[in-house]
């Protein structure tokens, strides 16, 4: 029993280890467009802004955005997504065929679901924000209208068998 529970206490040393390593190096995701090709990582690296700001609009520079959430349990999961800018607001999509595995489509939205806090990243700068999903048809209409010129799917997702979408409204804490 002794060396059972030296050997199960080394491997939980090396897992505390390799946390602490991965929390002060970050895990970002790898990729820059969402979709096939892109791995999820764990904490975001970066210089967190504390400022107060209203204004979105600084972002319309980057293609992308990396979200990170907070898991059941306990350890970061960040992805990469697209957004969109609506009159100085910025709003985040997931956008996933119907009959997927999680009810929310990714695990990611299953975690802004259940916990909307979040720490979004742009080019070096980490934003600690909130998401509030947007159910409104009026505000997803106005905020989809620009994007549904480029890909028509958006106005026709969350159909019965189409492509199911979700918008979250970026909320500053």
């Amino acid at each position: 029993m002794s060396t059972l529970a030296k050997i199960v206490g080394a491997i939980v040393v090396c897992l505390v280890l390799l946390l602490a390593v991965l929390r002060i190096t970050g895990f970002n995701p790898i990729g820059d467009t969402p979709g096939p090709g892109n791995y999820p990582g764990l904490w975001l690296s970066g210089n967190v802004v504390t400022t107060p700001f209203t204004d979105w609009s600084f972002v319309s520079q980057y293609k992308t955005d990396k979200v990170q959430t907070r898991t059941r349990y306990m350890i970061p999961h960040s992805v990469t997504t697209s957004f969109i800018l609506h009159d100085g607001q910025l709003y985040i999509t997931s956008m996933f065929q119907a009959g997927v595995p999680f009810p929310q489509g990714k695990s990611w939205v299953a975690n802004v679901m259940r916990d909307p806090h979040v720490r979004l990243k742009f080019g070096d700068n980490l934003y600690d924000c909130t998401l509030s999903h947007v159910t409104d048809p009026d505000e997803r209409a106005a905020v989809l209208r620009p994007r549904a010129k480029q890909n028509p799917q958006l106005l026709a997702s969350n159909a019965s068998n189409g492509p199911v979408l979700h918008l979250f409204h970026v909320l500053p804490e």
